[in-house]
């Protein structure tokens, strides 16, 4: 038996039956609906020769369904509120209340800068399923522009990147840090170096602020990790250049080698720049932005 022609039904139509059905009057059921009586009529009647079954049998002056409605009526309730339903969470991710946002970010942003930043969007946005990923800043752009992710907090890059935009964030100065009982002295006896790995967004920063104040740049041990590197400087094994943030915290902070930083690094919000605006990520990234 070849299936039946689908009626050509419409959710206003289920949702006249289901408010007639569940009020005294269709008056009654029309003001509830905000609508006419006789638009609620029309409607109805409308729905019974689509559905090709009578719903309605007349009393005196009044209405009720017939037995034949109550299978219409089901259909007709599941649909009102799968359809109310899906007009909630449309609103949600209109007005970014809701969405799924893939956000990646360099450890000093995600331990540091913008940690609470994200702990408070993320309480005052309880429908957010928001979605964390915390690496280098070049591994960041690479999954950024595959489609990995929506967003970046990173360090900004030394040229434009087909297919992105950036948004500052913040500067941050990078300061130099000695060795506990090193001496000093002129910056073209520093070092030597632990660093950020060759190819890293901060270590060109570093060495373009350490170039400029004459300082030597030989490099002994690598990390993409701030730890580490503090680490490697508390063990004696080097000099380091790293944020205030990440040196100057914890138990065991480490000591600047002079008030002026070496340089300072921009932290910038990554985007793609072909994407369709999705109001969930607008919102985080300017709450990332605003700090």
């Amino acid at each position: 038996m070849d299936d039946p022609i689908l009626p050509n039904l419409t959710v206003q139509q289920l949702e006249y039956l289901v408010a007639a059905a569940g009020s005294p009057t269709r008056a009654a059921a029309a003001a509830s609906l905000g609508v006419t009586p006789s638009a609620l009529t029309q409607g109805l009647a409308e729905l019974e020769r689509r559905v090709g079954v009578p719903l309605f049998e007349r009393y005196g002056r009044h209405t009720r369904p017939r037995p034949q409605a109550t299978e219409v009526l089901a259909h007709a309730r599941r649909v009102v509120a799968e359809t109310r339903d899906l007009a909630r969470w449309a609103e949600a991710q209109r007005t970014g209340r809701a969405g799924v946002v893939r956000l990646g970010t360099i450890d000093a942003v995600a331990v540091h800068h913008r940690a609470e930043v994200i702990r408070r969007h993320r309480r005052d946005v309880p429908g957010l399923d928001l979605r964390l990923t915390v690496a280098p800043s070049g591994v960041l752009l690479d999954a950024l522009l595959v489609g990995d992710l929506d967003l970046v907090v990173c360090v900004e890059p030394t040229g434009p990147i087909a297919g992105l935009t950036t948004s500052p964030c913040l500067d941050e100065p990078m300061h130099a840090y000695a060795p506990d009982g090193v001496h000093v002295g002129p910056a073209e006896r520093w070092g030597p170096w632990v660093t950020y790995p060759r190819g890293s967004h901060t270590r060109e920063v570093i060495a373009a602020g350490l170039a400029t104040i004459g300082a030597p740049f030989a490099v002994v041990a690598e990390s993409n990790q701030p730890e580490v590197l503090r680490e490697m400087v508390r063990l004696g094994m080097g000099w380091a250049v790293l944020s205030a943030a990440q040196a100057e915290s914890g138990a065991e902070p480490l000591a600047r080698v002079r008030r002026r930083p070496v340089g300072t690094r921009r932290l910038v919000v990554a985007r793609r720049a072909d994407v369709v605006a999705d109001a969930a990520v607008d919102a985080l990234a300017g709450a990332l932005v605003a700090g």
